[in-house]
């Protein structure tokens, strides 16, 4: 079930597109950085008039998509990383902010067992004011394009769904 990357790169593009606001990556960056995501949601109820606001609720999400043939550990740690010091300035934390995640997609042709144990292990989350002013957490993902696999560390299990709906749609385009 091998899916090739620049076509996979296509449909994952259009599936962020939908919600999220795409920035390409810059040419010098070093990095097979492909293109950056970023989301905002605000939510608000009022009481009788807007002037009477009953609460707020303010989310993020800074999604960084790499790609490249294979991923070594020493790669995949500087992707993070770079992703980490990029998006955390960005958070700006209030009382109304719940949360900001930061993922973190690797697309590669290959996937070595170093790699993926290494991505399953890393974590990163912090508070804010004791989280009374939201938190942030690094959700991360390798995604195996060559076997159809998707490796997350515990925070972006959700991951694995939706890789496995955008593998399904490929396949039915393949069709």
């Amino acid at each position: 079930m091998s899916i090739d990357r620049g076509k996979f790169l296509e449909t994952l593009a259009g599936s962020f597109e939908a919600y999220y606001d795409l920035h390409p990556a810059a040419e010098d960056l070093g990095l097979p950085l492909i293109f950056r995501a970023d989301y905002h949601s605000r939510a608000e109820r009022y009481w009788l008039s807007k002037n009477i606001p009953i609460w707020g609720n303010e989310t993020n999400e800074f999604a960084y998509i790499f790609s490249a043939p294979s991923f070594d550990r020493e790669l995949a740690a500087k992707c993070i990383d770079y992703a980490l010091e990029e998006a955390l300035p960005m958070v700006k934390p209030h009382k109304e902010h719940q949360y900001t995640n930061v993922k973190v997609i690797l697309l590669a042709d290959t996937v070595d067992e170093d790699t993926a144990k290494y991505l399953k292990k890393r974590s990163f989350s912090k508070n804010y004011k004791f989280s009374f002013h939201g938190f942030s957490t690094l959700k991360s993902a390798v995604v195996n394009l060559g076997t159809g696999k998707t490796v997350t560390n515990s925070a972006g299990h959700e991951l694995v769904g939706y890789f496995s709906k955008l593998f399904a749609a490929e396949e039915r385009s393949k069709l």
